[in-house]
């Protein structure tokens, strides 16, 4: 029994899905119209068997059916290297490179087909492809490059989102040798060296491009973005004032323009580009539906952010998590104080720390949370007390476990706090100065190991001395009814407190 056993183990552990495998399961899958597995099975069968052209042409075929003409471009241009006298990749070719706009490669193509399959079944296809190209008044120097190219300058970017930007530096530096004139690495080229800390060489190459070719839009919104990383705020306004002046023609021009105004938080104007390009039949990719739906919900359109962001759910699920609306409360209206980009960051920069502990407080309740902690250069982690990374880390969906004193402390603080925001919020200009007030009072209280034993009752105190400091009329019994308790445990705590204000010298 034993070694029937055994024997059994050993046939399974033997058997190691390969490339074929994969590309056969694709092929059932696509007989049945189950194009997502057959997707997922393509991509297996081409991460195992890489260099079979018949697997990557299918899977380039596939991506090329789904409208992703840039990475179909790609893997037949890869199945092509290694099998230039495959009569399906080249007619692939042929209509990849149609589809981009790339005509003069696109006719190459297919007269190369029609050269060794002139009966062939993409014959007809083909010869369809070569009348289109010559209708169309496309060879000229504004044309697109050539596909050589083209597919190197795709590389490159395909290597920056994977991070490999050495690598990606390389490949453009080579590039812009060969052509250089090819605006669109040089562009690629400036954000790869920014990306890796060159940000002196990356400058140099936008302005380059600039002075070359005045206007370059791509250029102007990556120096836009340059600035806004690194805090050239007054560069940064003057730059924004020309590109809201720009009214492109091109999808691709437009879409550049929307998505850099929302990367730099002037989501109305965002909103404008990106909802035209969508009411003009613009069929956006993840990124498009990304910006889409984050300069809508922050602009006062949460239908359309909702709408584009279940498009983009469904293009990508990864992305669920991401909503701009997460952790905003439904009564949180776009004009309030916790969706103004300008106040938070006015909060959070503050040269004062109570300051900063209520911006850090109030940035998880917005929509903008995402976009200013992802910003390298508005919060420096290891410049902060540590009661303001416990205020910053309170809004961002982070396991607090109370250790020692001072964390228990905290978490009651932070319970205050709560119980005024739940009254007062949305915020508004008079409620901001009670916020202003208590944590201040905060700030003294947990730097001097104060433990926070009540929060309701600290809450009704702090509440009770903003009241009463500008409506004389404020009772103590009215507060502590609507907190619920008792008036001696309101004066109690609001003595307490009383010793947590600035003394100033006469």
């Amino acid at each position: 029994m034993d070694k029937k056993r055994k024997k059994q183990d050993r046939k399974v552990i033997s058997f190691i899905p390969d490339g074929e495998f994969y590309y056969k399961k694709a092929v059932q899958a696509l007989q049945r119209e189950r194009f997502g597995d057959a997707h997922k099975y393509l991509k297996r069968a081409t991460e195992l068997s890489p260099n079979d052209p018949l697997f990557l042409m299918q899977y380039g075929v596939l991506v090329m059916e789904e409208g992703r003409f840039e990475e179909a471009h790609e893997l037949l241009m890869t199945a092509y290297s290694l099998d230039s006298t495959e009569e399906e990749i080249i007619f692939y070719l042929a209509e990849v490179h149609a589809h981009l706009g790339m005509l003069r490669d696109a006719k190459m193509y297919a007269e190369k087909y029609i050269s060794l399959d002139p009966d062939g079944p993409f014959a007809d296809e083909s010869m369809e492809i070569i009348d289109f190209a010559e209708q169309e008044e496309a060879f000229n120097d504004d044309e697109m490059p050539d596909g050589e190219v083209y597919f190197l300058q795709e590389k490159a970017r395909r290597l920056m989102e994977s991070g490999d930007f050495k690598t990606a530096v390389e490949l453009l530096e080579s590039i812009i040798v060969d052509h250089p004139e090819f605006w669109a690495a040089y562009n690629n080229l400036a954000l790869a060296y920014f990306y890796i800390g060159k940000t002196e060489r990356a400058s140099e190459l936008l302005h380059e491009v600039l002075n070359r070719n005045k206007g370059n839009i791509h250029a102007l919104c990556n120096l836009a973005v340059f600035y806004y990383y690194e805090k050239q705020e007054e560069e940064l306004e003057s730059l924004l004032e020309l590109l809201v002046k720009i009214k492109p023609y091109q999808f691709e021009h437009r879409f550049k323009l929307g998505s850099t105004f929302a990367l730099v938080g002037r989501h109305k104007e965002a909103y404008n580009w990106l909802r035209s390009l969508q009411k003009h039949g613009f069929d956006g990719d993840v990124g498009f539906y990304f910006w889409f739906a984050h300069s809508a919900y922050l602009s006062g359109h949460e239908g359309v952010a909702r709408k584009a962001f279940a498009t983009l759910v469904e293009m990508d699920p990864t992305k669920v998590g991401y909503e701009p609306w997460k952790d905003v409360q439904a009564d949180i209206q776009p004009d309030s104080l916790e969706q103004n980009r300008s106040f938070l960051l006015g909060k959070i920069r503050n040269e004062y720390r109570s300051e900063r502990m209520f911006g850090f407080y109030l940035l998880g309740k917005s929509g903008h949370k995402q976009e200013i902690i992802s910003h390298p250069s508005y919060i420096d982690i290891e410049k902060l007390s540590d009661m303001e990374r416990l205020f910053l880390t309170s809004g961002l969906d982070y396991e607090f476990m109370p250790e020692t004193a001072f964390d228990k402390s905290f978490i009651r603080a932070l319970e205050t706090t709560d119980m005024l925001y739940s009254k007062y919020r949305p915020l508004d200009t008079q409620a901001t100065h009670l916020f202003q007030m208590w944590f201040t009072l905060c700030e003294t209280a947990l730097s001097r190991s104060y433990p926070f034993r009540n929060p309701t009752a600290l809450a009704a105190a702090a509440d009770y001395m903003f009241q009463s400091s500008r409506d004389t009329g404020v009772t103590k019994t009215t507060i502590a009814s609507t907190f619920g308790i008792s008036v001696p445990t309101l004066t109690k705590y609001i003595g307490d407190l009383i010793e947590f204000l600035p003394h100033f010298d006469a």
